[in-house]
């Protein structure tokens, strides 16, 4: 029987055969007793396997309908690896308002090793086909964008990918195995900030990679153990505990953004609103906006006030906890950004990227009301502050 992603998620298939307990026991061991010298024994040393990361990874795997999942210590470890699949002079096609940390790999790191990239407007089809050079082996794209929420036509890229035999890679972080599914949309690779959504309480840094190709597979393996970079048996164990809740944080995350979503559209203090559930082109390959917004400041000068008076929000780097967590992309995620740069690609002083958490919706809301009266110096109203501690 196939079951659905919600009961996916919770149910264990290792329990009542590996070990009865409702919870798989913590594997909290760097290395493992070999029976038989020279024997091909299930686990050897931490680094190359561990029970509570293949149980993860089987899990992350039929969440994306994948066949073979690989967890990396952070999200851009995992975006590494799937770099890393490439050799020296190979060319690489990437969205232009990439996440920050994605754009120092590439023009910090990998540079040196001779791999080649080339920016795009990755919402027009047309102009990533009208990249691709005889070097080209991947197009990698990130839907909704980070931190702009531009959308990318995923069955078109991926026929385009397909046509000039190249891979696909699709950083799935914002809308989750529950809200998209890039792999049954023509994609060859899905990657993950594990840090977000999956892992959802802001408490382990990891990273997921996905795909339903052998040869990647191995790839990926390779690079997992080659470079040490694998996810911690414990921090495993934990992703896989907080994946139980997923869909009900994620669901009431999406619900709580969409009211946040529409307090924001009348607010004269915002020049604009980023929502991926107002993209057709979105939810023709979503099944929901998703619980991120992005809005922009029309006086980025009073973007410090309007932080200042703020109650609710963590303001920081990161998104998808159960906390709403307001992020500032210029100095935040696309700090190593060069301004310039960021100007060019809409990454001004006045963006805010809000990640909505599970809080009471209109207590959201009354803070964000607050703050925007406060910030542009309009009436003067109570803080959340000020009404919690109200008689």
């Amino acid at each position: 029987m196939s079951l659905s992603k919600e009961t996916e998620v919770i149910f264990d298939e290792h329990r009542g055969v590996d070990y009865d307990s409702a919870n798989p026991p913590l594997y909290d061991s760097s290395t493992f007793h070999q029976k038989v010298l020279g024997g091909n024994a299930k686990f050897d040393y931490a680094r190359s396997g561990n029970p509570n990361r293949q149980l993860l990874e089987e899990k992350l795997a039929k969440l994306e309908g994948g066949q073979y999942a690989f967890a990396y210590a952070s999200g851009i470890a995992a975006i590494s690896a799937v770099l890393l699949t490439l050799k020296a002079n190979d060319h690489v096609i990437l969205p232009d308002d990439v996440y920050g940390g994605t754009f120092r790999l590439t023009e910090q790191i990998l540079n040196r090793f001779d791999i080649q990239f080339t920016t795009v407007n990755a919402t027009q089809p047309e102009e990533i086909e009208r990249a691709i050079q005889p070097n080209t082996k991947l197009i990698y794209v990130e839907t909704p964008s980070n931190p702009c929420f531009k959308i990318t036509d995923i069955r078109a890229v991926a026929a385009i990918a397909k046509r000039h035999h190249l891979l696909l890679a699709v950083d799935n972080t914002f809308m989750t195995p529950l809200g998209q599914s890039p792999l049954a949309l023509g994609a060859d690779i899905v990657v993950h900030s594990a840090t977000k959504f999956l892992g959802g309480h802001s408490d382990i840094i990891a990273g997921a990679a996905i795909t339903n190709r052998k040869d990647v597979a191995d790839a990926l393996y390779l690079l997992q153990n080659g470079t040490g970079t694998a996810l911690s048996a414990h921090d495993s164990w934990t992703l896989a505990k907080h994946l139980k809740t997923l869909p009900v944080r994620f669901k009431q995350s999406t619900s709580n953004a969409e009211k946040l979503v529409a307090f924001l559209k009348e607010r004269e203090e915002i020049a604009e609103v980023y929502y991926p559930g107002n993209s057709s082109l979105h939810l023709s390959q979503a099944n929901s906006g998703g619980a991120v917004i992005g809005f922009r400041l029309k006086d980025e000068t009073k973007a410090q006030d309007f932080v200042d008076a703020l109650t609710l929000p963590l303001v920081s780097v990161s998104l998808g906890g159960v906390e709403t967590i307001l992020s500032h992309p210029a100095t935040m995620s696309h700090a190593a950004v060069p301004e310039d740069v960021r100007n060019e690609r809409g990454i001004t002083f006045g963006l805010f990227r809000l990640s909505v958490g599970l809080e009471q919706p209109q207590e959201l809301i009354a803070d964000l009301n607050y703050a925007l009266k406060e910030a542009f110096n309009e009436s003067i109203i109570e803080s959340i502050t000020e009404q919690r501690f109200s008689s």
